[in-house]
């Protein structure tokens, strides 16, 4: 979305890419301020996990974007912050003492909330102040605003299934590389409801199989790799099975 945010609101967008770190799917403090430093942008958004990678950004990174550039509003999208691994910083944390820093998240991922679209940032005082100046007249629907106030009144049952998706999520990062009997498949440690799982020979051809098997993941279009969202236990399980089955006969 951020590409065609940009063309509706006139701007240049240009891609930065993930580099910097031993596995090619995180991003190294110092490739991230070489990237700002070259295009010297207006806003950079950092996503913390990306998606579909799944793994959060360290606070170095953030803190390298910031120190190369002197204008830069810099934005970490948390959206999937409640489903981070323990010990997993915030990039809250860094709020004070840097006003173009903005930390966005959202009721649609670990409040079910999808629907609602309902977003929210924080932000030194005098970005918040700049940003009701510029927000479009009805941005949020007063039964939207209804719904997350009480939806906030009933946070703890809402929030009593991030657990359970978190226990599912670290199934599937621990699980399949020991299926197949092969063990090339491996996951992606992950901060968000879903992993990333790769050593796919053919991974469209695997997500056809496992299509046959009444499972649906994603094709994110990473050559070798696929996506799945952590469900209940038994969504789990049924997705664990039909993978090591589907292994097992492309190793037959």
């Amino acid at each position: 979305m951020h590409p065609i945010i940009a063309t509706g609101t006139g701007s240049r967008w240009v891609d930065g890419y993930r580099a910097g770190t031993a596995d090619g799917f995180d991003l190294g403090a110092a490739s991230a301020a070489d990237q700002v430093r070259a295009v010297d942008p207006d806003v950079v958004f950092l996503c913390s996990p990306n998606n579909p990678t799944g793994t959060a950004l360290g606070l170095d990174v953030v803190e390298a974007v910031l120190a190369a550039s002197d204008r830069a509003l810099v934005v970490v999208d948390e959206a999937y912050a409640e489903f981070a691994r323990p010990g997993t910083p915030s990039a809250l944390t860094l709020l004070p003492g840097r006003p173009r820093l903005v930390v966005t998240r959202t009721m649609s991922k670990a409040f079910a909330f999808a629907g609602v679209r309902l977003g929210y940032l924080a932000a030194d005082p005098s970005v918040c102040d700049a940003l009701r100046l510029v927000r479009l007249p009805y941005h949020l629907s007063s039964l939207t605003q209804a719904a997350a106030l009480a939806a906030l009144r009933h946070a703890d049952l809402l929030l009593s299934t991030v657990d359970a998706v978190i226990a599912q999520r670290d199934r599937l990062v621990a699980e399949p590389p020991a299926l197949g009997g092969g063990g090339r498949v491996h996951a992606v440690p992950s901060d968000a409801n879903f992993v990333l799982f790769g050593g796919l020979a053919d991974a469209p051809a695997t997500w056809r199989a496992l299509l046959a098997h009444d499972v649906l993941v994603r094709d994110v279009g990473l050559a070798g790799h696929l996506r799945v969202t952590a469900g209940t236990a038994e969504e789990t399980t049924a997705f664990l099975t039909a993978l090591d089955a589907v292994l097992s006969e492309e190793t037959a």
